[in-house]
């Protein structure tokens, strides 16, 4: 049985009050969501996860692109990995990094030119 919440102050009628408790996101989706924008936190890891959204790359064109070490551009690509938010494939001796094909790294690659006010090249 779900426990009755009694609000401080009541802002909504009993149904207004019923159906947004009935939309709340559970805790599983929230960190879920709370995790990707963490990770998408940190600009270099943003610009990182931007390019990947349009293109597949190696560290080392990475590092080129970005102005930053490989060493740091493999530190970043692991925590975007982690969050599922890129894929990595081995050709070869390289590994190419590029964004997961998922909804939320799709949502989170239009969000992000959104509020840039950029749009995809090409």
């Amino acid at each position: 049985m779900d426990k009755e919440i009694i609000l401080p102050h009541n802002h909504h009628d009993s149904q207004s009050h019923d159906a947004i408790i009935a939309s709340m996101p559970s805790g599983e989706s929230i960190t879920v969501v709370a995790d990707a924008l963490r990770h998408l936190g940190d600009p270099s890891r943003l610009k990182i996860f931007w390019l990947l959204c349009h293109t597949e790359e190696c560290v080392a064109d990475i590092a080129e692109y970005s102005g930053m070490s490989s060493p740091a551009v493999s530190h970043h690509l692991r925590l975007l990995k982690t969050a599922g938010l890129i894929v990595s494939r081995r050709d070869g001796k390289e590994m190419l990094y590029k964004a997961a094909d998922s909804e939320l790294a799709s949502e989170l690659h239009h969000i992000i030119e959104r509020i840039a006010e950029i749009s995809c090249p090409g």
